[in-house]
């Protein structure tokens, strides 16, 4: 058992790494958005760069922050695989991360080799606008997965 201050050291750096990774991942697909809806090559390509910059330093270091603190306050409750909270936050945090690992990080690094393409008076090829939706398809449901973590985290249900 770790003592109350470490404990509680511990969840604030977690709380941390939950804005910086829900905070970017909600804004990123906000201005991305709307960047896309401009259909201006420039402001694609650049917000493209930007998504790819914005995960590394914000996604991912958030990603680890929960990870990392996650499992250490879990180890609190013994066999945290049996605590239903706890199963069901790590099994929706898991299954998030397939997803990036597996689709959206490898469609994003397709967007941005795309993207640095573009040329003056670009026009975007269909081959963008499809890796786009897959981009978007399941950039909804690695969001989705950890908006409902949030529940299962701040509720603690039986």
């Amino acid at each position: 058992m770790i003592a109350m201050h470490h404990y509680l050291l511990l969840k604030s750096l977690h709380i941390f790494g939950v804005i910086l990774f829900l905070g970017n991942i909600i804004v990123t697909a906000f201005w991305k958005t709307f960047a896309d809806l401009s259909r201006d090559w420039r402001i694609i390509a650049f917000s493209q760069r930007l998504v790819t910059y914005t995960d590394i330093f914000f996604t991912a270091v958030g990603a680890l922050i929960i990870a990392f603190t996650g499992i250490l306050m879990a180890k609190n409750f013994g066999d945290y695989w049996s605590v239903k909270w706890i199963a069901w936050g790590l099994g929706l945090f898991i299954a998030s991360g397939v997803i990036w690992i597996t689709v959206l990080i490898p469609t994003q690094i397709i967007l941005h080799r795309i993207a640095n393409k573009f040329k003056n008076d670009e026009i975007i090829s269909a081959k963008y606008w499809t890796y786009e939706k897959i981009w978007i398809v399941f950039g909804i449901i690695a969001t989705v997965l950890p908006l409902m973590n949030l529940y299962w985290m701040v509720f603690k249900p039986t």
